[in-house]
């Protein structure tokens, strides 16, 4: 492959609710179920992400995320599975779909996040992305990262292969796509046949349908169970049968073929093999146990609320409420991040520096998880209660967040502050802030990486030395030599169902 994998589409949150029936509910005949487990993981195009970077793919994910807890949640997932996120912004809240379920089986979906919400422009970045994949899988939801403009246009121009994943209130596949993958209930919502038709007909028929109303090079409707019917420019269908049969859970199969074909198509395979290759892992999808065995193990959730008496301005719901009100009143978000493991002159010195550059700052900070990880089993020495709170007592900081991974990555792809500030000995012009390891990520939506100097000789190191506890290297913020890592943590039948 010459460039990333690159998903462009709607991402919804899903939660799978596990439970136990053993009694109705009295005020009405209504099983009541007894959660006894919940799940997260990313759906919609973010769930065809995560089943790319699965498979060793370098993914690079364009979608809208909201400035919400669901927003966070997404984030944390996404990196932990290894997908690289060019966030859009996204008015509104983020999208989630609840499946109740007890014995392996649903009772009942519960859909909330309201009515699509506008998704932002995308940056420079996120365009230089797309023209440089190696292959491009749009996968519709129908909340609008599909019609987005500029989007459209960057995927048209692409000289990738593009396979469009539709959606029945999503716009047409820009023209030339090289293969569309609706599944039978989509066909027939956007190409309808006259009552009566078989179903290899219907499918056929509305295939070619959509083939010349979309200019595409190729359409394979999927079948469920029996597999998936290919049309090409000739009039003989290709019917690509399941290897076998299999029963079992079919969410997210649908993204799983989509994810297939869009790999074997990035690796050079024609269309009739990258189907083939496509039904065969879908079956083997379901077969396996579906979306549960899939995925790799959930990650920790951020945290989402305040913490304790006077942490008003800690966790995700308030930096949440903050990032709404700045952003609309058109102020400019500052970040900075690090493990502030005992507070000294140095960081306040770097937080009162970074507050003046914008409207308000919000400050990422390490769990002790983090920090035991990058640091030793001894520190920190405070916990990331305490350190919290200190921080958001200080006047200069506006909102404090806490992220569990190594590095801020999947905090900054949901922030998406304008700047993100690094403390450090730069005033020399000995360095150069585009080598800081975050900038990258601030690129991905036009954010700018900046340094403030820090007050020479305040080190957490020495102040842990001098009062005799393990030694450990300074937080981030207060010096400036080894940048913090990266890297997420890495994720070493076509039943055609999607979660709508």
């Amino acid at each position: 492959m010459r460039g990333p994998v690159v998903v462009v589409g709607d991402t919804l949150l899903d939660r799978d609710v596990e439970g136990v029936v053993n009694r109705l509910c009295p005020d009405s005949p209504v099983p009541v179920l007894d959660e006894t487990a919940a799940v997260d993981r990313p759906g919609g195009a973010g769930l065809a992400a995560v089943f790319a970077a699965a498979q060793g793919a370098e993914v690079v994910l364009v979608t809208a995320l909201a400035d919400d807890a669901g927003g966070a949640r997404l984030s944390a997932l996404l990196a932990a599975a290894g997908v690289q996120v060019y966030p859009l912004a996204l008015s509104g809240a983020t999208p989630e779909k609840i499946r109740l379920r007890a014995r392996g089986r649903v009772l009942l979906r519960h859909d909330r996040g309201g009515v699509s919400g506008e998704p932002g422009q995308p940056s420079d970045e996120v365009l230089r992305v797309i023209g440089a994949a190696s292959a491009v899988l749009v996968s519709d939801y129908g909340r609008g990262v599909a019609r987005q403009p500029a989007l459209r246009a960057a995927l048209a121009a692409t000289r990738a292969p593009v396979v469009w994943d539709p959606h029945p209130r999503g716009p047409a596949a820009v023209p030339g796509v090289h293969l569309a993958t609706p599944n039978e209930s989509e066909v027939r919502e956007l190409v309808p046949v006259p009552p009566g038709t078989s179903r290899l007909a219907s499918a056929s028929q509305g295939a070619q349908g959509l083939r010349r109303r979309w200019r595409a090079g190729a359409v394979a409707v999927t079948l469920g169970g029996d597999g998936a019917l290919l049309c090409h420019a000739g009039s003989t269908p290709l019917v690509v049968p399941t290897p076998g049969s299999a029963e079992g859970d079919t969410c997210g199969a649908g993204d799983r073929f989509a994810a297939a074909a869009s790999l074997a198509l990035a690796s050079g395979a024609l269309v009739s093999e990258a189907v083939q290759v496509a039904v065969a892992e879908a079956s083997a999808y379901v077969a396996g146990g579906g979306v549960a065995a899939a995925l790799p193990p959930p990650v920790r959730p951020v945290t989402a609320g305040v913490i304790g008496p006077g942490g008003e301005r800690v966790g995700v719901a308030a930096v949440a409420t903050l990032l709404a009100e700045v952003r609309a009143a058109g102020g400019t978000v500052v970040a900075t991040g690090g493990c502030f493991d005992l507070l000294h002159a140095g960081h306040v010195a770097t937080l009162q520096a970074a507050r003046q550059l914008g409207d308000c700052l919000i400050v990422c900070v390490n769990s002790d998880a983090s920090v035991a990880g990058l640091k030793g089993p001894d520190r920190p020495v405070m916990s990331e209660g305490d350190r919290s709170r200190l921080l958001a007592a200080l006047s200069c900081v506006d909102a404090v967040m806490i992220f569990d991974e190594p590095t801020p990555d999947a905090a900054l792809s949901w922030l998406r502050p304008d700047i993100w500030v690094k403390g450090g000995d730069y005033a020399t012009g000995g360095s150069d802030a585009a080598t800081l390891p975050e900038a990258e990520v601030l690129r991905r939506w036009g954010g700018h990486t900046v340094v403030v100097p820090y007050l020479d000789g305040r080190s957490t190191t020495d102040m842990i030395a001098r009062s005799g506890h393990a030694t450990g290297a300074c937080c981030a913020a207060s010096q400036p030599p080894e940048p913090v890592r990266l890297s997420a943590p890495s994720t070493a039948t076509p039943g055609r169902e999607r979660t709508r």
